[in-house]
């Protein structure tokens, strides 16, 4: 196909630089240009996209995704305007969207390959002398410029350069999506944009349009422009737009004059209000001054009118003018009217639907306890700057976000307990062992940590949640302690919370009395604790040191305390969630990534175990 499009190229007569099978290299990485150029190919019934490739010097080769019509489709992008080159040899024409300081440079590498032949320069203040020289190779290796300071041009229905036209709903109804028979030249973009609403409300639309840009020197001038359109068939009549200043219009005049201009052409150079200040005025454009009469718009429009060029009274009547040239084209047979094609609808972006409230999506997540879309970060409903002017702490912040409220400082005070007490058991218990062991095989700090983690269950950790559900639920069915204890016994069930390895009734453990004597004296109920005491009673009796544990302490405390501060049916819910045994992940979370700093330090080689301390039981 590429071959077939560079023979194509090379077939296009001088007065064609774009057509339907034009595409083009976008310098520098301008998704939202590139993106509409190609919602244009789509509503235009293009068989190929306008966009080629992205050259982007300041990135890597690679892909960018875009949108044709409802598809998704990858365009490539090159670091190297070259290797783009080699790639796309059907490519001739590069849309310089580099800056004005480097806008010189790159057109300059462009020119230096040969299949380029067309460069819109799209930046405003290039150095005059600079463009000088960018004119003169041009002219010199027969490539054309169009540029600078340009919004760039149009081939209705065929290539669009860039923004030009604006956005695809004004491409439609300017009827830049298909062809008519008009041919524009203008130095400004947005009167381009202008007149071709203009121009689509009073003809068949515009054919070519083209904004040679509104620099003082610009790449090509209206003269050209105005000449490759009369060179065209297609094009049946001429619109121009000139500007105050310079005396390029001039040229059309001496053109109109040799008959090198014979379509009937409707012009207006704007600008005529300066004759109403006292002082000379610079328009937007650096050449929109007028530095002698002769540079005046009113001279120039009677200069055209005098040269056979329609002219109009004021800018108020160029449709009117361009109306009526239009319809003397038709009634001759010059231009005959075709029925308006079918118009392909290309889909609304999906951040624009949302934005104009055109849609609605259901969520694929639901979050009620934090929110980061806002100036300030949120929890629950506190933003981040009040949870530290309230300092209200690791157990506050546990607070919001795991109950979605903020609980008194006596509860908040008691998370903070909780995870201190938890935060270590020694080295022994299985979530150590496994971070010690997996820190020793070279692991980094998430794997030796996860490892120890997953070891977090019905022995180890898992009783915060057991002994808060068992003691709770016997509590509330009315269970004496005895009732409790017999039919556990019956089932051949442990009761999780009850006993400890080493700590017994004549040997307490500190962590278990540091948290009962907190809870008897702050919590607003203990009734689950107080159950809890008397199973413990009980049990001891048996053996010494079948005491409440520190998890069993923890969970039945936790279990009084969130039924003092929302309803027992929420609090409940809680503790079937597991969000007791959390308190454990977290707490065991600190005194793991301990255990895996103290192994970095310490550099001990893999733990392995000696064979004698492992019993080898074979089944004989």
């Amino acid at each position: 196909m590429a071959k077939a499009q560079v023979a194509k190229a090379a077939k296009r007569p001088d007065y064609v630089l774009f057509d339907r099978d034009t595409q083009s290299f976008i310098y520098n990485l301008q998704v939202n240009a590139a993106q509409r150029m190609l919602d244009f190919d789509y509503t235009s019934k293009r068989e190929t996209p306008s966009v080629a490739a992205i050259v982007n010097p300041t990135g890597s080769d690679g892909y960018q995704k875009f949108f044709y019509g409802p598809k998704e489709v990858l365009v490539p992008v090159y670091k190297s305007l070259q290797n783009a080159s080699a790639r796309h040899p059907n490519v001739d024409v590069m849309i310089n969207f580099a800056s004005f300081r480097s806008a010189y440079s790159s057109t300059k590498e462009a020119f230096a390959i040969p299949q380029i032949r067309t460069v819109v320069i799209i930046a405003e203040g290039v150095p005059e002398r600079r463009m000088k020289e960018l004119t003169a190779e041009a002219r010199k290796l027969r490539k054309n410029i169009i540029g600078p300071a340009t919004v760039g041009g149009v081939v209705a229905g065929a290539f669009k350069i860039g923004n030009t036209g604006g956005t695809i709903e004004n491409i439609v109804d300017s009827k830049l999506h298909r062809p008519g028979s008009v041919g524009f030249v203008s130095k400004s973009g947005g009167l381009s944009n202008e007149t071709y609403n203009i121009v689509s409300r009073n003809t068949d639309g515009i054919y070519e349009g083209i904004a040679i840009g509104g620099d003082k020197y610009p790449g090509s001038t209206l003269i050209e422009h105005l000449l490759r359109f009369q060179a065209n068939p297609d094009i049946k009549m001429l619109v121009s737009l000139g500007e105050v200043g310079g005396i390029d219009e001039y040229d059309i005049v001496d053109a109109l004059r040799k008959k090198k201009i014979t379509k009937p052409l409707v012009i207006w150079v704007t600008g005529t209000c300066t004759k109403a200040f006292k002082t000379e005025v610079q328009f937007g454009h650096a050449g929109a001054k007028a530095d002698a009469d002769r540079e005046t718009a009113d001279a120039k429009n009677k200069a055209l009118k005098d040269a056979g060029a329609i002219v109009p009274n004021s800018f108020d009547d160029y449709g009117l003018r361009i109306r009526e040239t239009y319809e003397k084209l038709v009634r001759k047979g010059t231009i005959k009217p075709r029925p308006e094609p079918d118009v392909p609808k290309v889909p609304m972006d999906y951040a624009a639907a949302v934005k104009a409230k055109m849609i609605r999506k259901p969520t694929n997540f639901i979050c009620t306890i934090s929110d980061d879309r806002g100036e300030e970060l949120m929890y629950r409903n506190m933003a981040i700057s009040e949870v530290f002017k309230q300092d209200i702490g690791v157990g506050g912040v546990i607070s919001l976000l795991w109950f979605k409220r903020l609980l008194p400082k006596y509860c908040t005070k008691f998370i903070e307990m909780c995870l201190m007490v938890t935060a270590d058991h020694g080295p022994a218990v299985s979530g150590a062992h496994n971070c010690i062991v997996t820190t020793r095989a070279g692991k980094d700090l998430i794997s030796s940590i996860v490892s120890g983690m997953l070891t977090i269950g019905p022995r180890f950790g898992g009783a915060v949640d057991g002994a808060a559900q068992m003691m709770s639920a016997a509590l509330d069915a009315g269970k004496a302690p005895a009732q409790f204890v017999k039919e556990m016994k019956d089932k051949g069930l442990n009761i999780q919370g009850i006993g400890h390895l080493i700590k017994s009734v004549h040997n307490p453990d500190m962590r278990v009395e540091i948290i009962k004597g907190y809870a008897k004296k702050n919590f607003k109920s203990t009734k689950v604790l107080d159950y809890a005491l008397a199973v413990e009673r009980l049990t001891t009796q048996k053996r010494d040191n079948l005491i409440l544990n520190v998890d069993g302490c923890i969970g039945v405390c936790f279990a009084d305390m969130l039924r003092s501060e929302m309803p027992k049916e929420e609090a409940d819910e809680y503790i079937r969630m597991g969000a007791l045994n959390a308190l454990f992940v977290v707490g065991r979370t600190m005194g793991m990534v301990g255990h895996h700093l103290d192994q970095k330090r310490l550099k001990q080689p893999l733990y392995r175990h000696p064979w004698d301390d492992i019993a080898y039981m074979l089944d004989q």
